[in-house]
């Protein structure tokens, strides 16, 4: 590596680190209860071991997902500095900082060094990576975003099938949607990147079928004695497969917001923020077309010029976004801004190789622009994420058109013993939004705090009308009870799965 490249990748780690700085004084909030506070797996230096003989989540939550590289990372946190929140938080920025000089590192390999810089700047500062960094839990998003990127580096690169199937396997056992990498690299000899001869795309695609299939044995090892509970976003249960998937093409409209113009953030998009699209002449539809062929216009003419590293990069958003898109399959969520972390290393790609094509005093001023207003609004987001209250405030401030933000509300309530007002706040989501049955089980919950057992059998009877029994969510309810030191709450909700 020569001094240029040194001071480049620099640059990119300086950019990276800066503007999420704030994130060091955050605690956990929302998922990172579960999953870190609450979890005794992550208690000990026990579990870097024990995590890739569990699941994600806890077996009390439903025991879902295999990511045992994230499990191990917070237990060898938890190990030395015990529940303080700011080691987690400082191993997800510097798993930022990775994979922001990884995807320089890729563009250097592609276009010149100018491009290169401006790619990594990009994703370095852009405000819908907060979630990912800011939350502990994003860790599982950085992980699987650094192996997917060091898996297309080794085969595209240096067509080197052992490391790059390694760097996959980091990739899977961090989150599933490093799935992805295959895709984005047989895309990149489709666009002419790399060649390999045909012989090194069999031995490619060899260790691929080999990897998935240990990859699926071993995960259906571990879950297979927990309760398998479809998870599915809200907007779209009871709802038919075509409306969710015009749903799906509405959300890009969002997608294509965030990406390029992240001026406003939300921690939450769920009913009535966002609701679901019924018919194909529903001006939102209309528009996630709009957005969906201007893409594909984009991708056409970067082709038609031979413009590689654009269109290269104008695939990875497309391939990468695909599984967590909902135009495929329903997924549990309609749209969140962590899952864009990975497809906007696609956008600094082809930002990158784009804008490094214009005159050189230009260039500077609109990479000084991109990176000053990317840093502040990052930096700005980052507090939102200090801790469950600071979240909860967002949503009633951000999105007070969704549900979530008065039934994350009535948990706080519960948690400081006020259950009147959290059976209040529940009732107030009910009205937005009726259709999720954890709203009734947290509602049975307060009702039965509060003594009010017949309340309670109605609530869980209008839960059960939406989900089976519902044992995921009674279990989790049952586990904030006990939390709290409601036991028999805690037992009454547990029995009502017998």
């Amino acid at each position: 590596m020569d001094s240029k490249d040194r001071r480049l990748y620099l640059a990119v780690v300086a950019c990276a680190l800066i503007p999420h700085l704030p994130a060091l004084w955050n605690g956990f909030a929302m998922d990172d209860l579960y999953i870190i506070a609450f979890n005794p797996l992550v208690h000990g230096v026990q579990g870097v071991w024990g995590a890739f003989v569990a699941p994600y989540w806890p077996p009390d939550l439903g025991g879902q997902m295999y990511r045992p590289l994230p499990l191990a990372s917070f237990a060898l946190d938890w190990a030395i500095v015990g529940g303080h929140p700011a080691l987690f938080h400082a191993t997800n920025l510097l798993w930022h900082a990775g994979v922001a000089v990884a995807v320089a590192a890729l563009a250097r390999r592609f276009v010149e060094p100018t491009a290169a810089l401006v790619a990594g700047l990009i994703f370095a500062v852009h405000p819908v990576h907060v979630e990912a960094i800011a939350n502990v839990i994003g860790l599982g998003e950085l992980m699987a975003a650094a192996g997917v990127c060091l898996a297309v580096y080794a085969a595209v690169v240096r067509q080197h099938v052992v490391w790059s199937g390694l760097a996959l396997l980091l990739g899977l056992l961090s989150k599933e949607n490093a799935v992805v990498a295959p895709g984005l690299i047989v895309w990149a000899w489709i666009v002419g990147i790399s060649r390999p001869t045909q012989r090194r795309m069999i031995e490619f695609a060899a260790s691929w079928v080999v990897i998935a299939g240990a990859y699926l044995a071993v995960r259906g090892i571990v879950l297979h004695p927990y309760a398998r509970l479809h998870a599915i976003a809200p907007v779209f249960l009871g709802e038919s497969a075509f409306a969710g998937r015009l749903t799906a093409v509405a959300a890009l409209a969002d997608v294509v917001r965030l990406l390029v113009a992240p001026l406003t953030l939300r921690v939450d998009y769920s009913p009535a923020e966002r609701t679901l699209v019924r018919s194909l002449l529903d001006g939102r539809f209309a528009l996630g077309l709009v957005c969906l062929a201007l893409w594909a216009g984009l991708l056409f003419l970067a082709w038609r010029k031979g413009r590689r590293c654009e269109a290269f990069g104008l695939g990875w958003i497309a391939i990468a976004f695909l599984p967590v898109s909902n135009v495929l399959f329903s997924t549990g969520v309609l749209l969140a801004e962590r899952t864009l972390y990975l497809p906007s290393v696609g956008l600094a790609l082809a930002a990158g190789a784009t804008l490094a094509r214009l005159p050189a005093s230009r260039l500077r001023a609109v990479i000084a622009v991109l990176v000053l207003a990317g840093g502040i609004r990052s930096a700005l987001r980052v507090p939102v994420w200090h801790d469950d209250f600071a979240v909860t405030q967002s949503i009633l401030e951000d999105s007070p058109d969704s549900y979530r933000g008065p039934a994350r509300m009535a948990v706080l309530y519960q948690s400081h013993r006020q259950p009147a007002r959290a059976l209040g706040a529940l009732r107030e989501a009910m009205n937005i939004y009726d259709r999720d049955p954890t709203l009734f089980i947290a509602g049975a919950d307060a009702a039965l705090t509060l003594g009010q057992s017949r309340l309670a059998d109605s609530l869980l009877m209008r839960a059960e009308q939406l989900c089976y029994r519902c044992p995921g969510s009674l279990r989790t309810q049952a586990l904030a009870a006990r939390s709290r030191g409601d036991s028999a709450v805690a037992d009454s909700l547990l029995a009502r799965i017998r």
